[in-house]
């Protein structure tokens, strides 16, 4: 397909396709449609693309010159971390104490306080914090460096999955461009919160996932095309259980990024079990695809094990690592705990380390259950969809003769509102992509709707606690990609009339455009720009954005 391909609404959906006779599509290319021929033109679109996010991302990282809402938690743990290995407690006035300072570590040693800190997170996400404050100090510019790298990268990776998702250059870049654009992608590129970095991971594993998947598919591909025949091919390799599909090292890429996701915070679980539904499925089609009698058995035989082996117990594995600097130190909080409460029976078996971090997580899971305290900026899942309550991470209000301000009364915020006309635009295409997941039986609108359910979904059994809505930018990669996709069947395939490509282009055109004139409109609040109070009120659209 070359770059202005659409999305194909037929272009293979691997459940739809029968086995029982020989399509006009061959066997080889339901089980692998080739990849755009547009390599070249594809990289220059997505370097391009990513270029716009990181023109958006990375100007005057370090301002707002201050701790911007939960950064005073996770930029002093990184420090921490860097020091000890654990989370350490500090003294009452740390913060001023390091806005004041040049960030060196080395002079910074008065801010701790004595003891290893009850911290409600796993380290990994503080970790990759804690090397942008390895290389430019402990300041807003250095604990929020290597998050902006991460949120740079995420636009470079989504052109790059919806690409291979769609086989089409122009959908991944309209999917690039959509989070490039988005005012939580950039607000989150831009500050030291843990959401950001566990999005990259869960966005990584799926593209593992994707080339695991075409990787086997591939070589099924060949197989067949080596047979000659679609219908010896299916008698050779439909037999019994069907094919051994062999060594599968993106699953372990995925594995490993998967445990680091749920190292940054326990939410990252829910797209483990989503990736595990989603790879037996993919199995499951892929077997039936090639004329196996039972692909549910056969899957269940020849896949479960392995998958089983790699999004379970090596998550696990991955996960415990990440703890290895409280497990290789002795000062951190609960550390000595089974020190004091001697095991029996069976449990002396466990080292005391392990047995002091199960206690320790039993400590994290009881705040969590019980984190009811109500918060000016704390909003319902169901208002997630559609922004209703975004989270104001600073807000300052300069007067006239204050740099910047040349009015009576200027602001200067950064809100973690979502860019108004994707996420509106979204939530019809997610309803899209649901259909077409149902009633098409198109594998990737399934696997979008799936990853952005598990995102979101398990937080409506726990409204009785406080959330916020920038809990949701660990699923907009697959947000964008989902209205790219709809974008897509409303642009049309290229086979459609002249008359209905003009109308679809129109409508596509109409909808990025809007998205560009948001982005320019929002700016100014993402990143704390001074502008008048009057212009911070004309995007205040809605009471609850203030």
């Amino acid at each position: 397909m070359s770059v202005l391909a659409p999305l194909q609404p037929g272009t293979p959906a691997d459940a739809a396709s029968s086995t029982a006779g020989i399509s006009s599509v061959s066997l080889a290319d339901r089980l692998w449609p080739a990849l755009p021929t547009d390599r070249w033109v594809s990289w220059l679109v997505t370097l391009a693309i990513t270029a716009v996010g990181a023109v958006l991302r990375w100007p005057n990282l370090g301002a707002p010159h201050a701790f911007s809402f939960d950064e005073t938690y996770y930029a002093k743990d990184a420090f921490s971390l860097l020091t000890f290995g654990y989370e350490h407690n500090f003294v009452d006035k740390a913060n001023a104490t390091i806005l004041a300072s040049n960030g060196n570590p080395a002079t910074l040693h008065s801010v701790f306080s004595d003891g290893g800190s009850f911290i409600v997170h796993p380290p990994v996400g503080k970790w990759v914090i804690a090397v942008g404050e390895h290389f430019f100090g402990v300041t807003p510019f250095g604990w929020r460096f290597s998050v902006c790298v991460l949120g740079t990268l995420a636009v470079l990776m989504t052109v790059r999955i919806a690409r291979r998702l769609t086989r089409s250059t122009l959908l991944g870049g309209m999917a690039g461009l959509l989070i490039a654009l988005d005012g939580q992608a950039i607000v989150h590129s831009r500050t030291g919160l843990l959401d950001p970095v566990l999005m990259f991971f869960v966005l990584a594993a799926f593209g593992a996932l994707l080339l695991d998947r075409d990787m086997i598919r591939k070589r099924l591909s060949t197989t067949v095309l080596g047979h000659g025949d679609d219908r010896v091919a299916l008698r050779m390799l439909g037999a019994g259980l069907g094919p051994n599909l062999g060594l599968r090292p993106w699953r372990w890429v995925a594995a490993l990024c998967l445990g680091l996701a749920c190292g940054v915070k326990w939410s990252g679980v829910w797209f483990v079990i989503a990736v595990i539904i989603l790879t037996l499925c993919w199995d499951i089609s892929t077997r039936r695809l090639l004329g196996v009698s039972s692909p549910w058995l056969a899957t269940l035989a020849r896949s479960a094990p392995w998958v089983l082996l790699w999004f379970v117990i090596a998550v696990a594995i991955v996960y415990v690592g990440t703890w290895s600097g409280w497990l290789l130190t002795s000062g951190g909080y609960d550390r000595q705990w089974a020190g004091g409460n001697p095991s029996t029976g069976l449990a002396k078996l466990v080292p005391d380390a392990l047995r002091s971090l199960w206690q320790y997580h039993r400590e994290i899971l009881h705040f969590h259950d019980t984190l009811t305290t109500p918060h000016t900026y704390q909003s319902n899942p169901w208002s997630w969809l559609v922004q209703a309550r975004p989270t104001s991470y600073y807000y300052q209000s300069p007067i006239n003769g204050q740099p910047g301000c040349a009015t009576a009364m200027c602001s200067s915020e950064v809100v973690a509102l979502g860019n108004p006309i994707i996420w509106w635009a979204a939530l019809l295409a997610l309803g899209h992509q649901a259909w077409r997941g149902i009633f098409r039986r198109d594998w990737r609108s399934a696997a979008l709707f799936t990853l952005f359910f598990a995102g979101w979904f398990p937080w409506l059994f726990t409204q009785y606690r406080t959330t916020f809505t920038f809990y949701s930018v660990a699923y907009l990669p697959f947000v964008v990609m989902a209205l790219a996709m709809t974008l897509g069947s409303i642009l049309g395939p290229v086979t459609a009339s002249p008359n209905r490509r003009a109308v679809g282009a129109s409508a596509v055109g109409a909808v990025l455009i809007a998205v560009v004139l948001s982005a320019w409109f929002f700016y100014p609040i993402w990143t704390a720009e001074v502008i008048p109070y009057a212009q911070w009120q004309m995007r205040m659209w809605f009471p609850t954005w203030v």
